[in-house]
């Protein structure tokens, strides 16, 4: 009979076989993993699931939870929108997104600091009409960094802080990282903005697939619930906001009948949908900034999902009428 670190190994090595195959789901994966192992008696069977009582899994879906809720603010693409720029070169627009992106993973988490401003990277490349290829992989190092500041900015440090509560009988606090973390995010910020970018393989245009996430724009219809939008605000009243995402009101849709023209006189109620054309973040970040839900494949009288209602684009040539 195998010894139990042998069948661990082994367990060890058919999982990540697995997950460099993706043809299983990694959840599931994983879960088989841990019935073998129960099986196999590497696991007691009575603490098969205890893991998922553990504090450390808690407190990481707290910080995603966290995470959430500021993706669906808008408040990432508002911070992110304000240092922004696509006339920066190459090494300032770097050291300022990996700034931004290593302040966002030391509050909240590494991985879900990289997935809220890889979009805004995107965008910046497009407009400084340069590959992103050059800026993508600093930004995920300086996520890895910043999250080496705090005790929740990545996994590894909240496990090690329960180990040392259960061995020492006290945790890490918060910025205990801080120190050495900080000196090691800052040390290396500053290498990938100067020095490690120029080791990436360099292209002077998009390529085929990024230029087709940042070109699409989509149609949608937001709700308006009974927190939205304050009252007697007009739809011309939310231009500002739309224009500052690169959002587009197209009309409003009210009681099952779509409002004459682009509704710019038209009061917001509550009830009400708004029918926006946007890219998919920027619908996201304005529908955290006011408040309105998306009613996504709902059908409604009125609607764009709705039969008998076509969407049309034409082009007004010079000197039509």
């Amino acid at each position: 009979m195998p010894s139990d670190q042998t069948l661990v190994f082994l367990l060890f090595g058919a999982v990540f076989a697995l997950l460099v195959w993706c043809r299983i789901r990694y959840d599931l994966v994983a879960f088989g993993a841990l019935v073998l192992a129960s099986v196999l008696g590497v696991v007691p069977s009575g603490e098969v699931f205890s893991g998922f009582g553990h504090s450390a899994v808690a407190i990481i879906a707290l910080v995603l939870i966290v995470s959430r809720g500021l993706s669906s603010s808008g408040a990432v693409e508002l911070i992110a929108g304000r240092v922004l720029d696509g006339d920066r070169s190459v090494p300032a627009h770097i050291a300022v997104m990996s700034a931004v992106g290593a302040g966002l993973s030391a509050i909240i988490n590494n991985v879900a600091a990289l997935a809220l401003l890889m979009p805004l990277d995107l965008e910046a490349a497009a407009k400084a009409k340069r590959a992103a290829g050059s800026t993508l992989m600093p930004l995920s190092f300086a996520t890895i960094l910043g999250g080496m500041i705090t005790l929740i900015g990545t996994p590894p440090n909240i496990v090690i802080s329960e180990y040392r509560q259960d061995a020492l009988g006290e945790p890490f606090s918060m910025f205990d990282f801080a120190p050495v973390g900080l000196a090691v995010a800052v040390g290396g910020i500053l290498f990938v903005a100067l020095v490690g970018w120029r080791f990436l393989p360099q292209r002077t245009s998009l390529a085929e697939h990024e230029q087709e996430m940042l070109k699409g724009r989509y149609v949608a219809e937001l709700r308006v619930g009974d927190q939205s939008i304050p009252e007697a605000t007009m739809v011309q009243d939310l231009y500002p906001m739309a224009d500052e995402h690169d959002l587009h009101i197209l009309g409003l849709v009210r009681n099952g009948r779509r409002r004459p023209g682009l509704a710019r006189r038209e009061e917001v109620r509550e009830g009400d949908f708004l029918v926006v054309e946007g890219e998919p973040k920027a619908i996201e970040a304005f529908m955290g900034q006011t408040e309105l839900d998306f009613a996504g494949s709902e059908k409604h009288k009125g609607g764009v999902t709705s039969t008998g209602l076509t969407l049309t684009e034409a082009i007004v040539p010079e000197g039509a009428r």
